[in-house]
């Protein structure tokens, strides 16, 4: 029999990540059947404060994606050069699968956020990167350069900026706010990182405190910038387990939902990555709490989401109808430490009655 735990433990155990000293500041939210069931805030924040979700950012970017393979005009199996010329000479035959599958071979290609938030900027950048190993061999993690490809993707196809197609595409029908690229002007009430332990042995490509700086809140790094709250998250979620309104075509988000393409192992954990386009399945081999998810240890095989840098998760368990989002501004350079404390909340939101 699967143990069940209550909310009240849930949010108990959140709230000591506070009181212990682990973060400044965090927020949670469980939802089920399209509503929130519990949303707080804990320490120096409240319960409008957003907060940075880091590469919990993705799957939003990729169900822009969707939408546009859904409509026809992305193929998965296209060489993205076709849309992107400045791709064509280095990387002619990448295709659209592999740049969301992180095997596309470009992982540590450069990109500011300023420069990737212009679009003339961004493709003369992109003109000067170059293949670090053969596309469709392995698996390694494209921390932010595969997702400014996926932004270039959307403006070739739609025209529009990026960050105002993700807001008029995705987070207006599903009753979301702007969460990508957000204006000076919006920009209060958004939780500060504060960072901890040693900063420059930590294994990231944004600079912890990068997005504090109102220019990098206004690019909308597509890999990794995204502004919102925990509900937001959770909301988001609900809509990927039961889309009600038919944002997406079925077919394309049954697909990204279920269907494994990437099995490489992660290099870092040593597990099959398990990504599907955009997402991180759970999987039946009980290597699920290995996986760059953070999912809990009661997770159903069909679990699915992301995580992001520094503790940011979230995922839906379409077992249980659960979708679960948590957000914090500690920002400790042992990553893999600081995960550790997020185990015991994990494991308690799968478990939920």
């Amino acid at each position: 029999m699967r143990a069940v735990t209550t909310l009240d433990e849930l949010l108990g155990t959140v709230a000591r990540l506070v009181t212990d000293g682990v973060t400044p500041a965090c927020q949670v939210a469980v939802a089920r059947d399209g509503a929130i069931l519990a949303s707080e805030t804990f320490g120096a924040a409240r319960p409008t404060t957003r907060f940075a979700a880091y590469s919990a950012t993705k799957p939003i970017v990729a169900s822009a994606v969707w939408l546009l393979i859904g409509a026809g005009r992305l193929d998965p199996a296209r060489p993205v050069a076709d849309l992107v010329p400045e791709l064509a000479t280095a990387m002619p035959t990448v295709t659209l699968e592999q740049v969301l599958l992180h095997t596309s071979g470009f992982p540590n290609a450069p990109m500011t956020a300023v420069e990737g938030a212009d679009a003339e900027r961004r493709r003369a950048r992109f003109a000067e990167w170059t293949l670090e190993w053969e596309p469709g061999t392995r698996f390694e993690y494209h921390a932010t350069s595969a997702h400014w490809v996926l932004a270039d993707l959307i403006e070739r196809v739609t025209g529009d900026d990026f960050r105002d197609v993700v807001e008029r595409d995705v987070c207006a029908p599903l009753g979301l706010p702007r969460l990508l690229g957000i204006p000076p002007t919006d920009q209060h009430d958004i939780a500060p990182g504060v960072p901890s332990g040693d900063q420059a042995a930590a294994p990231v490509v944004i600079d912890p405190t990068a997005l504090d700086r109102p220019d990098v809140r206004a690019a909308g790094v597509p890999g990794g910038g995204a502004i919102m709250t925990a509900a937001d998250l959770a909301r988001f979620y609900q809509a990927l387990l039961a889309d009600r309104i038919g944002l997406w075509d079925a077919a394309v988000l049954t697909d990204a939902k279920t269907n494994v393409r990437c099995s490489f192992p992660d290099p870092l954990m040593g597990v099959p990555a398990n990504r599907t386009l955009g997402l991180v399945l759970a999987g039946d081999d009980g290597l699920h709490q290995m996986r760059y998810a953070m999912f809990g240890a009661g997770c159903s095989p069909g679990s699915f989401g992301h995580a992001g840098a520094y503790g940011q998760v979230g995922w839906a368990d379409p077992a249980t109808g659960t979708s679960f989002a948590f957000l914090k501004n500690g920002l400790n350079a042992d990553m893999v430490a600081d995960a550790v404390h997020l185990i015991p909340i994990v494991d308690l939101a799968a478990a939920l009655d």
